[in-house]
């Protein structure tokens, strides 16, 4: 689970970071954001939606008139999180009854009345209403509180340009499509964040062209599932762009652009996007494609809509047509009815593909899915933890021994920051998404630089630069 600090910078155009200004009369926002990037991306366009309307985002939260907390509902303790925090706005606001209070995104979605009705909250707003943010607030502040929560199936924001909260300036993320129509059974995302749609390609192209524009060096195309992106051109109905015509789009932009992409589904991803991948070296060799189970069993039980040998078979496919790819993938520990067997054939699945990552969870029943109303959550919570301890214990060894197989290799980085255990040391990641650390030399953050690997732990990659210099330098 991500929880991004609330330590956000104010931006003086659409995607320049700067320090926040801390006098002026310009009210002032607050924001917390839980989730996943999606919901990072969403409170960056909450931002810039909130920055038009004359606000100000504020580093501290007792300088704020407004607090909006962007939610997550994948998982109970993410919601529990959300009630603690509640709690204490409530406490707050008895300190100043000014202070405005609004709950945004997939928990608001989800529980709707019930969150309104905590003292502490003036307004509940669903992840397709960010637009009418200002609108609502404004109706808050003359007396009452105030819910928007209905789906729009043609928003995608497209025209927003979000206000970027990362720290480094490097590296950020792009949403290409809102929402999903695979209805997991385990999955909450449909309920919470409707069904998909595709956002126009001229705009995706436009807002990476202003991010290299503003130095950023790295993007990452980002959707629930991203495979299943389509577009097609009302005035060109002939031109439709799929997502592996989408992703050439993107890598001709500036081959100097590092490009990465997240999520794929495994009943999705077609041969045309690993061949675009092999065609242009600035897209990374990494694909996130998520399995959850090695039980064919608990697959079809899951409604994930493929088999574990149809999943093999793409696991060879990206083996035959990007040899140096690493792969990550999802798990979900103690699903409904999974048995020891189920259990056994996910740590073969392992075995057998070797993941480079992979995150891991144990699962939590969540209301409205399929697996909530048909299912029985029957697997002991004692149970699901050992299951998943196994998950992690093996994946830490896989993790381990793909890095060991890089020792000795030099590979291209882009210096992403310093490091958090020494500011002598840089980090960044390689194409292939390991995390990189190595001394500072004369490189700078934002370089394409060259490291040799020399050690390794299961998570990171140690080296130093080589005397080799990037391509792309």
């Amino acid at each position: 689970m991500l929880y991004l600090s609330p330590n956000l910078f104010l931006v003086n155009n659409k995607y320049r970071t700067v320090r926040p200004v801390e006098s002026g009369d310009l009210p002032q926002l607050y924001m917390e954001t839980y989730g996943c990037q999606m919901n990072v991306n969403d409170s960056e366009v909450v931002v810039s939606v909130m920055q038009d309307a004359g606000f100000r985002l504020c580093r501290e939260i007792d300088g704020a008139d407004v607090i909006f907390v962007n939610t997550c509902s994948i998982r109970d303790n993410a919601e529990q999180r959300i009630w603690g925090r509640l709690d204490l706005f409530r406490q707050l606001k008895k300190k100043r009854p000014a202070l405005k209070v609004g709950v945004l995104g997939c928990m608001a979605e989800r529980l709707k009345e019930e969150i309104l009705s905590h003292p502490a909250v003036d307004m509940v707003v669903g992840p397709d209403a960010y637009r009418q943010l200002p609108k609502l607030l404004e109706a808050v502040t003359n007396g009452g509180k105030q819910m928007e929560v209905r789906f729009n199936p043609e928003e995608t924001y497209a025209d927003i340009s979000p206000v970027r909260t990362d720290p480094n300036g490097i590296s950020t993320f792009v949403a290409i499509a809102r929402g999903c129509n695979n209805l997991c059974a385990y999955c909450v995302v449909p309920f919470v964040r409707g069904r998909e749609r595709s956002r126009d390609p001229k705009s995706i192209k436009r807002e990476v062209e202003e991010l290299i524009a503003n130095g950023y060096k790295e993007v990452t195309l980002i959707g629930q599932n991203v495979d299943s992106y389509f577009w097609t051109d009302p005035e060109h109905p002939t031109e439709d762009v799929n997502f592996a015509r989408l992703l050439e789009i993107v890598a001709l932009i500036d081959p100097k652009l590092r490009v990465r992409f997240a999520t794929s589904h495994p009943k999705d991803m077609g041969n045309g996007v690993l061949y675009t991948m092999a065609m242009y070296p600035n897209i990374c060799n990494h694909i996130h494609l998520p399995v959850q189970s090695g039980s064919n069993a608990m697959l079809s039980k899951m409604n994930r809509k493929y088999t574990r040998e149809k999943y093999l078979e793409r696991i060879d496919m990206i083996r035959k047509i990007l040899p140096d790819c690493s792969i990550s993938s999802d798990f979900i520990a103690g699903f409904c009815d999974e048995t020891p067997q189920d259990h056994a054939d996910t740590l073969f699945i392992m075995q057998l593909v070797k993941f480079d990552q992979a995150f891991m969870f144990q699962y939590s029943e969540r209301p409205n899915t399929k697996a909530a109303e048909a299912y029985s959550d029957n697997v002991p919570e004692e149970v699901k933890t050992q299951r998943l301890n196994e998950i992690i214990a093996l994946q830490n060894r896989l993790s381990l021994e793909s890095n060991q197989r890089d020792v000795g290799k030099t590979f291209e980085v882009l210096v992403e920051g310093p490091s958090k255990r020494s500011d002598l040391d840089y980090f960044g990641r390689t194409s292939q998404n390991k995390v990189c650390v190595f001394p500072r030399g004369e490189a700078q953050i934002g370089d394409y630089v060259m490291v040799t690997v020399h050690s390794c732990s299961s998570a990171t990659l140690m080296g130093t630069l080589a005397e080799k210099r990037s391509p792309r330098k």
